[in-house]
């Protein structure tokens, strides 16, 4: 509709970005950041809403703020959205109203939505918490059955979705017994759907937020794990909404004047920490390009400050010549989600010049270790604990091990767990139980801390590969792999053996140059590569090239599904 599109236009011209000062930039976080560092208790209620969008509204509404875009929305065929945080608020509320008035939803019930990177997904997240409504999000690439299954488990009353998704929505529908609600973002509407874009043009912008407790819940995030169906992360307003300030500004190393582009998917928790929380709570402009796949060109294009992407994509975007692109306003780049080869930093340093600075968390806790601005960067760490996390190594018993031994990546959850992590799993209190081991939280990751505080990765808990005897974790190898001209990409994981037990086996996607080799002289020349770059013993003693491996929405290697095929499993 005509109003719609109007209000979805680019609201205001586009400004320039200054500077901000200081001082207002530490009234708005330092005192969340001293939350997160323990110098101060958390507060009883907590809104992200009111108490940190709301805050650089009235700054704007002041003169006390450039008046620079919060949110900066872009595609492919040219359209564009920018908000400031006044108009943020605006849109905000609008659908808050949609939500609580014309769809009946009230404070604590749950909300699903399904969407691609539009704009309409950063409104229901602000609008869920001025509601005190509970925000699921999920990936488009879910399955009629992965939606049956969320909709189920959750008691969701509520899902928002697109054109493509709404018929798979339906199929289900008839099983979903606590779904009352159906909202669609199209142009167009559809027969049982309530249009977002329709309900814009005759709801109300005058919304009051609700007072929230910091511990009541916020968003659920389903996550999966080796075994079983998909869990349930409670995170409370509290937990995302202040457990960012610290990383946001010291690893993300954001202020009033940065543009970030995360690439996340909206169905993978990095969206809520660097497209939501962390630039936000800094003042930060949220940039959000809609492509179908990733151009290094869009770095050059627009002025954005600060990337943020997987190590996928930045194993991808050193086979570019990206000394051919002129990146004048990056400064910062970000990575996280899986760990990122030290090969593929050097590379992109070469290139660019600029470091990559990687940092580690979970669905279930906000950053947990980062290489922090300023910090010495170890090439191949995951960084530093970062406030208010205690990161220890601990053995299987929960005991804490010597510096440099392998062991379980942990959290010291005795005698006060940390604020910023989940609540629980929801429903499931044999799974919340299972993670803890004496006085931690383990993440089911295992790796090495070293003499200064480092933490090294080395693989999940069940990806370890044990080959008579000798316990090799997958990323070392990968890491070695990468060296080699030939290997674009790599996924190593166990394979069943007679006599060891189980060996090495590495899954190769070639390098275009190397595609015509022979593949058995090239099997016998990575074999001996790997030999001399790590440990002999460490070497894949099967190769296969493929032409893809399998991945998640984010660009994250699935080693489980090559896992299980080696095993029969699949």
């Amino acid at each position: 509709m005509k109003i719609f599109s109007k209000i979805f236009s680019s609201l205001s011209p586009c400004r320039l970005f200054h500077g901000c000062n200081r001082l207002l930039t530490s009234q708005i976080i330092s005192y969340y950041d001293s939350v997160n560092r323990c110098e101060k208790e958390l507060p009883e209620y907590f809104n992200f809403a009111s108490d940190v969008l709301d805050k650089w509204l009235q700054l704007e509404k002041d003169g006390r703020r450039p008046a620079n875009p919060a949110f900066w929305w872009v595609n492919d065929e040219g359209e564009e959205v920018k908000w400031s945080f006044e108009e943020l608020g605006f849109l905000s509320r609008k659908t808050a109203n949609i939500l609580s008035e014309t769809c009946g939803l009230q404070r604590g019930d749950r909300v699903i939505a399904v969407l691609p990177r539009v704009p309409e997904w950063w409104l229901l997240n602000v609008a869920c918490m001025r509601a005190g409504i509970v925000f699921i999000p999920g990936t488009s690439q879910l399955t009629a059955k992965d939606i049956l299954y969320r909709l189920q488990a959750s008691k969701a009353k509520c899902i928002v979705t697109n054109d493509t998704l709404a018929p798979a929505v339906e199929s289900v529908m008839s099983e979903c017994r606590f779904l009352k609600t159906k909202l669609i973002v199209a142009k167009g509407s559809r027969d049982g759907w309530l249009n977002l874009k329709e309900l814009f043009a005759v709801t109300s912008a005058d919304h009051k937020c609700v007072k929230t407790r910091s511990r009541d819940p916020m968003l659920i995030y389903f996550t999966s794990g080796s075994t079983g169906s998909p869990k349930m992360v409670v995170q409370s307003h509290g937990s995302y909404g202040i457990g960012f300030a610290t990383s946001g500004r010291y690893w993300m190393n954001l202020t009033p004047s940065d543009i970030m582009w995360n690439t996340s998917d909206t169905g993978w928790v990095k969206a809520a920490w660097s497209s939501v929380f962390a630039p936000w709570i800094n003042g930060s402009c949220v940039f959000v390009h809609s492509l179908p796949e990733f151009k290094p060109a869009t770095l050059s294009r627009y002025p954005i400050t600060t990337f943020c992407t997987a190590p996928t994509a930045y194993r991808m975007l050193v086979q570019h010549c990206l000394s051919s692109y002129k990146f004048m306003s990056l400064k910062h780049c970000l990575s996280g989600g899986e760990a990122l080869n030290p090969e593929v930093m050097e590379q992109w340093k070469i290139q660019t010049g600029l470091d990559i600075y990687e940092g580690y968390g979970q669905t279930e806790t906000v950053t947990i270790c980062a290489n922090m601005k300023g910090m010495k960067i170890k090439p191949g760490s995951l960084g530093k604990a970062v406030p208010p996390y205690d990161v220890q190594i601990i053995d299987d018993h929960g005991t804490v091990v010597p510096v440099g031994k392998e062991g379980n990546i942990a959290i010291r959850v005795q005698p006060e767990r940390p604020f910023c992590m989940f609540s629980e799993y929801m429903d499931n209190p044999e799974k919340t139980a299972a993670c803890m081991s004496g006085n931690f939280y383990v993440t089911g990751d295992r790796g090495i801390m070293d003499e200064e505080g480092y933490v090294w990765f080395v693989g999940r808990s069940d990806d370890i590969i044990n080959s008579s005897g000798y316990r090799i974790g997958p990323f070392e190898v990968e890491s070695a792999l990468i060296q080699h001209p030939a290997v674009m990409e790599s996924a190593v994981v166990s394979s069943p053996d007679p006599i060891r037990g189980e060996v090495v086996k590495a899954f190769i996607v070639l390098a275009p140059a190397f595609v015509s080799h022979d593949p058995e002289k090239l099997t016998q020349d990575l074999q001996q590569h790997v030999k001399k770059v790590t440990a002999p013993y460490k070497y894949p003693r099967k190769v296969e090239f493929v032409q893809a491996l399998p991945k998640t929405a984010t660009g994250k290697i699935q080693r489980k599904v090559l896992r299980n095929k080696e095993w029969g499993k699949a």
